[in-house]
């Protein structure tokens, strides 16, 4: 690497420049993916009481929904309670209750979903059950909001696994490219040791261990160089957008995530030198 100090740049850069590109999208889809989990935490179902029941079999009803594996928690909603919702939901308009009783809006349960049951399948096993009781037979659960949240989640997924793979491809042949380079400006080194018996893996190693610590290094200027467009132009930008979405901070990339980048770094850069490698050394042994 010392001897050939620029091409060991053009590499190093190559992949950080990749790299952050990688981590650049990493951080939309990131606090996206936080975005969609902010709003499944608003998905619950909620079955409206026709008469008050006793507390023993509010308790118990309570206890009963509970119990089944999707449910979080429930929570009882009186009469008294729904009506002050609904006055402060009025805002300047709340003068138009004057004189009305709560007892013109009725008691509920609402129910909450456990995080790896909030979609159109947790709610509908939940409500099939709710239906078995025959005093909760009048639900609301937003049927048309919540298929159109699991399409959204399901294309940001799907966009995410197009994008991320089309960008590893791209890192990769790229990458290849470059460390082939460096292969070429050592041809005369690598006809000699294979002239006095070097052994494919003998010879290979030595790069193998250059383009892991080429990785390395890439991805270290990756997350540094994404941090600070993160920190002085992303930044704002996300939050804007966010903030009219209802999400009221953004994050950088999580420590997994980072350790991730470096990983594969490292990983691209084994790759690289191994597809270079690869067709080069059986050359010079033809």
């Amino acid at each position: 690497m010392l001897q050939n100090p620029l091409l060991c740049v053009a590499a190093v850069g190559t992949m950080a420049v990749s790299l952050t590109i990688v981590a650049f999208f990493g951080v939309i889809f990131f606090n996206f993916e936080e975005l969609t989990t902010s709003w499944s935490r608003r998905i619950q179902i909620k079955t409206y009481l026709e008469k008050i029941p006793s507390d023993e079999v509010l308790k118990e009803w309570r206890k009963q929904v509970e119990g089944y594996p999707e449910v979080a928690d429930v929570v009882y909603v009186s009469q008294q309670e729904a009506f002050e919702r609904f006055r402060q939901r009025l805002g300047q308009n709340s003068d138009l209750l004057q004189g009305m009783n709560p007892s013109i809006l009725p008691a509920s349960l609402e129910i909450g979903l456990k995080e790896g049951f909030r979609n159109s399948q947790g709610v509908e096993a939940v409500v099939t059950k709710l239906k078995q009781n025959p005093h909760f037979s009048d639900m609301r659960f937003g049927r048309e909001w919540l298929e159109r949240f699991d399409s959204f989640v399901l294309l940001l997924k799907f966009s995410a696994a197009i994008l991320g793979g089309f960008l590893l491809f791209a890192t990769v042949f790229i990458v290849a490219n470059t460390i082939k380079l460096t292969l070429y400006a050592r041809r005369e080194e690598l006809e000699v040791m294979s002239l006095v018996g070097g052994t494919p893996a003998f010879i290979k190693m030595p790069y193998i261990i250059e383009g892991a610590a080429q990785g390395l290094f890439g991805g270290l200027l990756a997350l540094g160089a994404s941090y600070l467009i993160f920190a002085l132009f992303l930044k704002q930008s996300v939050v804007s957008l966010l903030l009219t979405m209802g999400v009221g901070h953004v994050s950088f990339l999580p420590p997994r995530f980072q350790l991730g980048l470096l990983g594969a770094g490292v990983a691209l850069g084994i790759l690289g030198s191994m597809t270079s490698l690869r067709k080069f050394v059986r050359i010079r042994y033809q």
